[in-house]
């Protein structure tokens, strides 16, 4: 893949001369520019603040003259780095003519796209690249003027690679692939992967993450969600990191959906559910729109395709003022002219009021076609800490409601339980009294769930252990509290009775 898709922006390195590509792999990896290798140079203080981008502290720690620190320098910072020093680090003729390196007056050498070292769950190195100035911390301003510019790594990308159940599949398509990060994260457990996006300065920009990286390259087509492909195609897996942000109109392609308020995302999730083959997952972020005298949450049961289960998870919510004044501030707009930043907040501000919207949430959406006769789907608000990777936590969520589907009230009662590991008891109370005043069960991983339990919550949870059926456990409780068995089972919550979920903190023995 060749060219570029904007005159405006500077020309890309080739995609096609993967022997350029390995060579300048193989020269990164020997100077250490890996995650781990930057965090050894640069320090936990000066590494976090790349990702708040500041990069006065990384200057300050490659001073020097070692490979790493030009390689940081040239890459990561953008400065332009005395050629004489890159001799002995790069092939740099073969950079030059490339298109990986440009000649910048005199005997210097500059960068013609971020690269970024970045780290695969299971230790990979490798490496995302982006336009100039959008590796770290996301576009600066840079948006405003061009665009068609690519950003690279940035904390919605990383979150949506962490909450992306990572079963070894047949397929899996990336819609909206941007610099190709969940392209990246799928190559590692599927068998053939599809990139679409609408920009195709993403798709060349994607091919070069993927080569540099020294991953299989992927399916590469253009266009806006599922527009590129067949109509009869499917898929195991599908992501997306669209451009979700809720916008008067499509002036910056890498974020605004172009769509009216938060069309783009309701079409996302409508539409994949025909894309999913049997069993497969759709995982997207995205924002909603909080509209008076709507329940969000309706709202976001209404975009769930037939055929699907899905788990919602909002994760916060914004009003209007400060929604408008986040991304503002992500294009650079109140760097800008006072009287053109109000005239745009004002913009803001008017398209929320058309639209009834006082509030926008953002937040996770999994669907998983199970094509089960009454779906299941949880929309529910965390705002609280979650641990990372929950691909894992995202699995287990609907293989209960596959296991809730096989077995019903009696085979529950029959069925044994274990207390997941990560689940401690914690006893709340004034100092001194005899008895606790309510008594908690808390995940420590994944979700970080607390659930406060009633005596016989706590002695249920407290004899799990896999050896006893649900409803001898129960049937011991009643015995212990001289109440009748059958009336204590009727008023017991899940996991023992009533059809509702089994909860993460009690897991079906194997």
């Amino acid at each position: 893949m060749g060219g570029v898709s904007d005159a405006s922006l500077p020309p890309l390195p080739s995609s096609d001369r993967t022997d350029a590509a390995a060579r300048l792999r193989e020269a990164l990896l020997g100077a250490s520019f890996t995650a781990d290798g930057l965090l050894d140079l640069l320090g936990a203080a000066a590494y976090a603040a790349l990702a708040r981008s500041e990069t006065v502290p990384a200057l300050r720690a490659t001073r020097g003259d070692t490979p790493l620190e030009l390689l940081v320098r040239l890459f990561l910072l953008q400065q332009p780095v005395p050629r004489a020093g890159l001799d002995g680090v790069l092939p740099v003729d073969v950079c030059l003519e490339s298109g990986w390196l440009r000649p910048v007056g005199g005997d210097t050498l500059a960068a013609t796209v971020d690269v970024r070292p970045y780290g695969g769950s299971d230790g990979e190195d490798w490496f995302v690249v982006s336009d100039l100035g959008c590796a770290v911390g996301g576009a600066g301003g840079i948006g405003s003027r061009d665009a068609g510019v690519v950003l690279g790594v940035g904390g919605a990308s990383t979150t949506l690679a962490g909450i992306t159940v990572r079963t070894p599949v047949d397929s899996a398509l990336d819609v909206g692939t941007g610099s190709g990060i969940q392209a990246l994260h799928a190559a590692r457990h599927a068998t053939r992967v599809t990139a679409t996006d609408v920009n195709p300065r993403a798709l060349h920009i994607t091919a070069l993450t993927l080569v540099l990286s020294g991953v299989p390259a992927a399916g590469l087509r253009e266009g806006s969600l599922f527009a590129p492909l067949r109509d009869d195609e499917t898929y195991d897996l599908i992501v997306s990191n669209p451009p979700f942000v809720i916008s008067p109109g499509a002036r910056l392609t890498y974020r605004d959906g172009g769509m009216g308020g938060d069309d783009l995302c309701r079409t996302l999730v409508q539409q994949a559910g025909r894309r999913l083959n049997e069993g497969g997952y759709a995982q997207f972020l995205a924002n909603w729109q909080h509209v008076e005298g709507e329940d969000w949450q309706d709202r976001l049961r209404s975009w769930v395709p037939r055929g699907c289960d899905a788990w919602i998870v909002q994760r916060e919510v914004q009003d209007v003022t400060q929604y408008a004044e986040l991304w503002l501030r992500d294009a650079g707009d109140h760097r800008g002219d006072e009287a053109e930043y109000r005239t745009r907040y004002d913009a803001w501000l008017d398209e929320f009021e058309a639209r009834g919207v006082k509030a926008v949430g953002f937040g996770w959406i999994t669907l998983r076609r199970s094509d089960a006769a009454v779906p299941s789907v949880t929309v529910e608000e965390w705002p609280h800490p979650v641990e990372q990777p929950l691909g894992d936590t995202v699995r287990a969520h609907f293989e209960r409601l596959d296991y809730l589907r096989s077995h019903d009230d009696a085979a529950l009662l029959e069925a044994r339980f274990a207390l997941a590991p990560e689940v401690v008891q914690e006893q709340v109370g004034l100092p001194g009294a005899e008895d606790p005043e309510h008594v908690v069960l808390r995940q420590n991983r994944g979700m970080r769930r607390a659930t406060k339990v009633d005596t016989i919550g706590a002695g249920f949870a407290g004899v799990c252990d896999g050896t006893m059926t649900a409803g001898r456990i129960l049937d011991a409780i009643a015995q212990l509290l001289g109440e009748d068995p059958v009336l204590l089972r009727d008023r017991t919550p899940a996991p023992a009775h009533g059809g509702r979920p089994v909860p993460a903190r009690c897991r079906p023995a194997r």
